[in-house]
């Protein structure tokens, strides 16, 4: 069965006519005829009735209508994907990317993408992580890159893991802790603490400091990661931060232990929603990307 028979028993079964049909899709009555005779020769049956004034389906024909348009409008729609997948002319991709990423890792993403697929056009948004993955499944939002820490697996989604790293303890140079290689959880207790605002340990990592009776006391909030640096420097609290992000004039970072600390930083997308080849494209330079000077850990492109 071809493609062109279908389109031809589409029109016939509109027009109930052979002659109006054959014009329609600009071919000869005989070609139409006999893509017909071909069509029903392979189905075991006559499609329609052919009666000069009255030419209407066979019960036969009913039955497979449906069928076949089906079959010609995934056609139609595998053709347009595949058209904009090799051209991507003008394609928006709206990415929400995790605010507390470091910047540079992700201008890479953005450069590679406009390089190699300058027909997507990226509009960014950076939020917390909770914001993104609601705004993903309310639809505002396409793909997102961020990190949620959790043993449960989000079913809602489909991940596919970027890169992984360590939280640290972000302290000032003249710190009691600062010529440590490595900082215990239990040695926080007491520690004056910058609170970040975006940061998705937040409210995770309280409990596990709860059941170690380590006490830390907020003195300042900050929505912003340099602010939040800046005031490491001056010496007015600790900061826990991402090891990427920790770096700035003044700030030593101290990997944290017992336990440790890490985020999974992945691309997500909704899972089963159907996505635009610029998802496609994303997923690529993403999954081909050094992270860190590390190749991608993804297994499978997003669904």
């Amino acid at each position: 069965m071809e493609i062109s028979q279908v389109r031809y028993f589409l029109a016939v079964a509109k027009e109930l006519n052979f002659t109006r049909a054959a014009e329609q899709c600009n071919v000869t009555q005989p070609a139409l005829s006999r893509a017909i005779k071909l069509l029903e020769d392979e189905f075991g049956g006559a499609l329609f009735h052919r009666e000069r004034r009255f030419t209407h389906l066979t019960e036969l024909g009913r039955m497979v209508e449906m069928y076949l348009e089906g079959v010609f409008e995934n056609s139609r729609q595998a053709k347009q994907i595949a058209e904009q997948y090799v051209n991507l002319k003008r394609m928006p991709l709206r990415l929400g990317i995790m605010s507390t990423i470091a910047p540079d890792e992700i201008i890479e993403l953005i450069a590679a993408v406009r390089s190699h697929h300058p027909g997507v056009e990226l509009h960014l948004c950076d939020s917390d992580a909770v914001s993104l993955r609601r705004r993903l499944l309310e639809g505002d939002l396409e793909a997102a890159i961020y990190a949620l820490p959790s043993d449960v697996p989000d079913e809602e989604v489909h991940s596919l893991p970027l890169f992984r790293e360590q939280m640290v303890m972000a302290v000032h140079l003249a710190h009691r802790l600062a010529s440590r290689p490595v900082v215990r959880v239990k040695d926080m207790s007491n520690e004056s603490y910058i609170h970040r605002n975006n940061c998705e340990f937040a409210g995770y990592a309280d409990a596990i400091l709860a059941e170690q009776g380590v006490t830390v006391s907020p003195v300042y909030w900050s929505d912003r990661d340099d602010w939040t640096l800046a005031m490491i420097a001056a010496g007015l609290g600790f900061g826990f931060m991402p090891a990427h992000t920790a770096k700035h004039p003044g700030v030593v970072a101290l990997p944290i232990t017992e336990p440790e600390f890490w985020r999974d930083v992945n691309l997500v997308t909704v899972r089963g929603r159907k996505h635009s080849p610029a998802v496609g494209a994303l997923v690529r330079e993403a999954t081909q990307k050094k992270w860190f000077g590390e190749r991608a850990k993804a297994l499978s492109a997003a669904e």
